[in-house]
């Protein structure tokens, strides 16, 4: 079964895309969720991090206290170094297990990651789709969803690939500046592509 890795930079509309795949039926999975779930209280990975950074980087609750890790592996690039080689093959692994879902017929399923270029995700993909919007909208869009100041918005975008990159290496590229019909229209045409291509 192929796994088509579907990325987009920030308030591209990867979210409203994604649901007009699994609307078609098809398997999808959200690497963020993923991510999520992996640092749960009593998981090894959230017991290595709490070893590692100190009982505080948790909050009261026991569960990660993700803005004060935020802060440490941001300003800090060996942390970060660290926890990316505590969690990648660690979610890697669970990726892959929520991937193949039992009793499922389509040829293919969908891996929603935000930085599917960015992080070694994109070797367990076959097929790269990209959700793209010019930049300003990304920004009108953020804005408006995660009352983020425009600034704030703005170096989020700067540390993802630039969009051309990204443009670059996709291999369908899903342009989500029109009007939701035609965004539709794109995605049944793209879906009956693959049904085909992966057949």
């Amino acid at each position: 079964m192929a796994i088509v890795g579907l990325t987009g930079g920030i308030g591209s509309g990867k979210s409203t895309v994604v649901r007009m795949f699994g609307d078609l039926g098809v398997h999808w999975i959200d690497a963020d969720d993923v991510a999520r779930e992996v640092v749960e209280p009593g998981t090894p990975a959230l017991k290595a991090i709490a070893e590692h950074f100190g009982a505080d980087i948790l909050d009261a609750a026991g569960a990660l206290d993700r803005a004060k890790l935020r802060t440490i592996v941001f300003e800090t690039p060996d942390e970060r170094e660290w926890l990316e080689a505590l969690l990648h093959p660690i979610i890697r692994e669970e990726l892959s297990r929520q991937l193949k879902p039992d009793n499922y017929s389509l040829p293919y399923v969908l891996l929603v990651t935000p930085l599917l270029f960015e992080t070694d995700q994109h070797q367990i993909v076959d097929y790269a789709l990209v959700v793209d919007v010019p930049v300003d909208v990304q920004i009108e869009r953020t804005v408006a969803r995660d009352a983020n100041s425009r600034e704030q918005v703005e170096r989020i975008i700067a540390a993802q690939m630039p969009r051309d990159q990204r443009c670059g290496k996709a291999d369908a590229i899903i342009d989500n500046n029109r009007p939701h019909v035609d965004v539709e229209r794109q995605v049944h045409e793209l879906h009956k592509k693959m049904l085909v291509d992966f057949a």
